[in-house]
């Protein structure tokens, strides 16, 4: 097991800085007349700045995830969340971020755009991690391995018990990315949590639960390191709009699971019939809301689909993913004139 202090990784002159205070993370109670923050006075429908730390929505997320509010960061999206800790952790030209090749790509966007270096390792073709060759990257400079799980774009599942052992072997912070977890058959890294210091979990509610235009990022992890992405994010980083349709989202929870339910059934007669098309070579296997699908000319049937109204994203260009297109899976109707069109073709 690593011996882990989050304080040893801070850059050293955040751990002096003072964060910005509103009156209203000063006083506690209800108040009547606020004064404090120099808004206009006058009823209207988003007058008054949001709670800075949204409570309230925490408090729903903490019964949702079984999980206490301390160790709940709300992001303006995953993507705030990434360039948190990035900046957090991360001297620009001196530190690096370890990721997986392929997989999401904010990771490296985020650590190019705060200077920081990037060390990529290959999957293997099937898209499977392999601890041993993360654990041969890491440097003395390495702050953050960043894991998507399910992984973007092959959908698949990492094998847990090789995050474990990176978890166990390595002294920096652990960042497994959930955020398609709710599509997945495995419960996730959340139960494990207290088990490693050194492990943050994101996941969002842009996916399961349809909320992708209010941009809302989940991060997990021990309350020391969520005080610290408080004490360095925006004083009002989620608006009073989307921590209210949020809460209205996360009430309706028959709803939202009822919505899982049907995707998973979709993805799963999806794969089925891409699997019977002359133009399909391969469906990979995935946990998430999107299949990974080798044709055998991914731009032709790109270009061919795009000209049907059908947009989809071409992977062709990632390690491992020659001739490889991203389809999330659609509703029953969009996904029939998908396959129909499929169907259609005719090289």
């Amino acid at each position: 097991m690593t011996t882990f202090n989050i304080e040893s990784l801070i850059r050293p002159h955040l751990l002096k800085i003072t964060p910005y205070s509103t009156a209203r993370d000063e006083y506690r109670g209800k108040a009547e007349v606020f004064l404090d923050a120099n808004e206009n006075p006058y009823p209207a429908a988003w007058h008054r700045y949001p709670d800075p730390h949204q409570a309230e929505l925490k408090g729903v997320i903490s019964a949702l995830k079984n999980i206490n509010p301390e160790k709940i960061f709300i992001g303006n999206g995953s993507d705030e969340v990434i360039d948190l800790i990035i900046r957090l952790l991360c001297e620009p030209g001196q530190d690096v971020i370890v990721i997986p090749d392929p997989t999401y790509g904010m990771y490296q966007v985020s650590a190019q755009i705060n200077h920081a270096g990037i060390i990529k390792v290959p999957l293997t073709s099937s898209f499977n991690l392999e601890a041993r060759d993360i654990l041969k990257a890491v440097g003395p400079r390495t702050k953050i391995i960043f894991l998507c799980s399910p992984n973007n774009p092959s959908g698949n599942l990492l094998d847990k018990n090789q995050v474990r052992e990176i978890l166990a072997r390595f002294n920096g912070l652990v960042v497994v990315d959930e955020a398609y977890i709710d599509f997945s058959d495995d419960q996730g890294f959340l139960p494990e949590l207290d088990n490693w210091p050194n492990l943050m979990i994101m996941q969002t509610l842009s996916k399961a639960y349809g909320l992708a235009g209010l941009r809302l990022g989940l991060a997990f992890a021990r309350a020391n390191l969520i005080k610290w992405l408080n004490n360095i994010k925006p004083p009002y980083n989620i608006s009073h709009a989307a921590q209210a349709l949020a809460l209205e989202r996360l009430r309706k929870t028959d709803e939202v699971n009822r919505q899982i339910k049907e995707i998973i059934n979709q993805r799963n007669r999806l794969a089925n019939q891409l699997q019977t098309l002359a133009v399909v070579e391969q469906v990979f296997p995935s946990q998430a809301n999107f299949l990974l699908v080798r044709f055998k000319d991914a731009r032709q049937i790109y270009n061919y689909l795009l000209q049907n109204g059908i947009i989809v994203r071409d992977r062709s260009a990632v390690l491992h993913g020659r001739n490889c297109l991203r389809i999330t899976v659609g509703t029953p109707n969009e996904n029939t004139k998908l396959i129909s069109a499929l169907q259609q073709f005719k090289p």
